[in-house]
């Protein structure tokens, strides 16, 4: 997962939307708190990258406003879907102007690129989000 720290209570909430398929081993989630004292971070996230198969973009203005996200985790996880190497899913947390960025042209979750937070029902958001990354695992594993 790729996002900016301000929205670490949302990635928290999107982390235990995907413990069903955390449980029954189709994912498993990687995200910047896994460094371990003593590790390079920003080695351990690049090399976290490049081994992903799917990367979640969890969009939001503190997202597109990082600028170690927008040149080190972006430009990496873009040029691994243009090669086919790995699924960039866009996943909109907050309302932002991300149409017009590299990943803009990305199918984006929630269904409809509702952004999270718009939601009267966040589990709501949650659910759908899961569900749609459940589909493109099930998809990657049947190929």
């Amino acid at each position: 997962m790729s996002y900016a720290h301000e929205d670490e209570a949302m990635k928290e909430e999107l982390d235990k939307a995907l413990i069903i398929l955390k449980r029954s081993s189709m994912i498993e989630l990687w995200q910047d708190r896994k460094i371990m004292a003593g590790d390079k971070w920003d080695d351990t996230i690049k090399d976290e990258l490049a081994m992903a198969d799917i990367i979640l973009l969890l969009v939001s203005v503190d997202f597109n406003n990082s600028q170690y996200i927008w040149e080190n985790e972006l430009s990496v996880a873009m040029q691994r879907q243009q090669k086919g190497e790995a699924r960039v899913i866009p996943v909109i947390l907050r309302n932002c102007d991300w149409q017009s960025t590299l990943y803009g042209k990305l199918q984006a979750l929630p269904t409809g690129a509702t952004p999270v937070k718009q939601f009267a029902d966040p589990d709501e958001a949650y659910t759908d989000i899961a569900k749609g990354i459940r589909g493109v695992v099930e998809y990657m594993l049947s190929k």
